[in-house]
């Protein structure tokens, strides 16, 4: 039921899958129980010294878990992450990443999972997107899910206002825009990255409540840059500004 969209609201709980995500979710998260084929438990016997229950399971059942071609025998149980947007947001966030309709698992996993490297503050799904909880978006982000706040607020207006109401200013990721990265005025200010669906971008309502819009230069023959390769541009603007 914890590999379905619906099981995983009904129950509250998530599958990680894999040794780094496991080990992160030990660390950080609320694991209730492991599985793990024989070979496996073996083989990351340390790792599961840790555990509060490990299970060990056959093949068949390891794959039945699994949503990769090629298991890796390694499952926990965890409790889901999200959590309000007035708690992502406490405090005196610096850096959040908002999602708004983010349709791809992988696209939004690897973009918590370079939020987590800038050292972001949060990261924030709105609109009609994908579960972070999804199997392949808990594996793009490589444990960094564990490791800050993200919350969901599926209205991107209600978003908008509540990182408004943190002190951020909301900028758009936006390849038509007048501004780029190495004109843009104020990224050194407390911001929230908008990043826009895959194949859409942001829908007019956000770009036109958002306070500025920002685009990636694009000096050579590419047409656009992926949204997670996008993020990571944007994210890291701040972060290289201020390296020594």
């Amino acid at each position: 039921r914890l590999t379905t969209r619906s099981g995983r609201a009904e129950a509250g709980r998530f599958l990680a899958e894999g040794a780094q995500a496991v080990r992160e979710a030990l660390r950080y998260g609320r694991v209730h129980e492991v599985f793990a084929t024989e070979q496996a438990a073996e083989r990351h016997a340390d790792l599961l010294a840790g555990a509060p229950a490990v299970s060990v399971v056959d093949r068949r059942a390891a794959e039945l878990l699994s949503e990769t071609v090629t298991p890796q025998g390694l499952v926990a149980v965890c409790d889901t992450v999200t959590v309000e947007p007035e708690r992502a947001l406490s405090g005196t966030p610096r850096l959040v990443a908002v999602l708004v309709g983010i349709a791809d698992p992988g696209n939004a996993g690897t973009v918590v999972r370079v939020a987590d490297a800038a050292g972001a503050d949060a990261v924030l799904l709105t609109g009609d997107g994908v579960d972070v909880h999804n199997g392949k978006c808990v594996r793009a982000s490589t444990g960094s899910l564990f490791h800050l706040p993200v919350a969901v607020e599926r209205d991107p207006a209600a978003a908008l206002a509540a990182c408004s109401r943190a002190g951020l200013r909301t900028v758009a990721a936006h390849g038509h825009a007048e501004s780029d990265l190495t004109t843009a005025e104020g990224l050194d200010s407390p911001t929230a990255w908008l990043f826009g669906n895959e194949a859409h971008g942001l829908p007019d309502d956000v770009l036109a409540a958002a306070d500025t819009a920002v685009r990636v230069p694009l000096h050579g023959r590419a047409e656009s840059l992926n949204l997670a390769t996008a993020a990571a541009v944007c994210l890291y603007a701040r972060v290289l500004r201020h390296s020594p």
